[in-house]
């Protein structure tokens, strides 16, 4: 089996997109793999890392406001599929599948598949479709969704099936106890970890810092691990010098969290944005949190996410508006003064997770592979 995987920008459409390389990998130990996205994407480091060979397109995202930029972003979107450096990669590899993640990365690639009829899914992890599925939503031969509500949105000739979120493997492997020896921490402090986004976000980050200067610091029952994204660090860095918080044994500050899966499963509030994959990964691991819907993605679908979590009383919904305010702060006391209040969410929130994602993958996987067989 040959399939070739296409998706990136942020982590967010990257870690689908690792998740489903890792069941076709344990389904089909022989089965080649490989990777498409862009240079400046996060795929470039969290794609090499696993183990996978990576190509490149040329992609750019079309801004939701007037920009020069878009004039250039429109041409590429209309001529990448032809390029000379998207059709080879397809040549060279000859898939008997390409699956794509979502995002302007999988444009190109997903686009000219189409066009030389390979056969093709999307994945959708979010409650409304991206400007990529919308697109090729009725020329694909798949568009995976992970929310049913999210069929009503798309065309009725789309061939939609509901899978739910793949997640990698880590996520859910470790209990709380092991994680923690694993981390060397103890099992009776209490563990906040927080983060914003594969590049950053900015006011999560202020945020984040300002509830380590006023609460977390002070505090030495509670350990607080926050990653501020590449994009933001070294800013958060001079800040987090600033405010005093340099070398405070509450307190630590990363760029990026790669061992995600462990720090998940030793942490006993997350503080994070509300992207579908983040609230699965939550969802699979019962954990309490306040998320912080990002009020810049298209259709406010973050909101949407972290409002139905909140009414089930399976998370704390925190606006981005309130930050400055010291929200946050607030929130996060009053849920770590309460380990009831926090097991009772983490219990609310498992009602949420897929019952076997992986499975549902897998057969469809099996299913399009199939048929381009007896194509050939």
């Amino acid at each position: 089996m040959r399939v070739l995987m296409t998706g990136g920008g942020t982590a967010g459409h990257i870690n689908p997109a690792l998740a489903i390389a890792e069941i076709i990998r344990s389904k089909d130990p022989n089965a080649k793999i490989e990777f498409v996205g862009i240079r400046k994407g996060k795929e470039t480091d969290l794609v090499p890392r696993e183990g996978y060979p990576l190509h490149f397109v040329h992609s750019m995202g079309i801004k939701r406001s007037l920009s020069p930029s878009n004039v250039k972003a429109l041409w590429m979107a209309l001529t990448s599929p032809y390029a000379k450096e998207t059709v080879s990669i397809l040549r060279a590899f000859r898939p008997d599948l390409v699956i794509g993640t979502g995002g302007y990365a999988c444009w190109p690639i997903m686009a000219a598949a189409v066009r030389m009829g390979i056969p093709t899914a999307l994945h959708e992890s979010n409650a409304l479709p991206g400007l990529a599925v919308r697109r090729l939503q009725r020329k694909v031969d798949r568009v995976w969704v992970n929310f049913e509500s999210t069929k009503e949105r798309l065309h009725p000739k789309a061939r939609t099936v509901r899978v739910g979120n793949p997640l990698r493997q880590d996520f859910g492997r470790l209990s709380r106890e092991e994680a923690r020896a694993k981390l060397g921490i103890s099992t009776d402090r209490l563990f906040v970890l927080s983060f914003g986004g594969s590049l950053g976000a900015e006011p999560v980050n202020r945020a984040v810092l300002q509830m380590m200067r006023d609460f977390s610091s002070k505090h030495p029952s509670v350990l607080h691990l926050h990653a501020a994204g590449k994009r933001d660090y070294e800013a958060s860095l001079s800040a987090y010098r600033e405010m005093g918080l340099e070398g405070n044994p509450s307190c630590q500050l990363v760029d990026y969290i790669y061992d995600m899966p462990v720090q998940m499963a030793a942490a006993d509030l997350i503080i994070a944005r509300a992207g579908a994959m983040t609230l699965s990964e939550l969802a699979g691991m019962n954990k309490a949190s306040i998320l912080i819907p990002s009020p810049t993605v298209a259709d406010n679908h973050q909101y949407i996410n972290a409002k139905t979590l909140a009414d089930a009383g399976a998370a704390s919904l925190v606006e981005e508006s309130t930050l400055p305010e010291g929200r946050l702060t607030e929130e996060a006391k009053r849920l770590l003064s309460s380990l009831d209040s926090m097991r009772e969410m983490g219990g609310r929130i498992s009602v949420f997770a897929d019952l076997d994602p992986a499975e549902l993958i897998w057969r469809e996987i099996c299913e399009l592979t199939q048929k381009n067989k007896m194509k050939k």
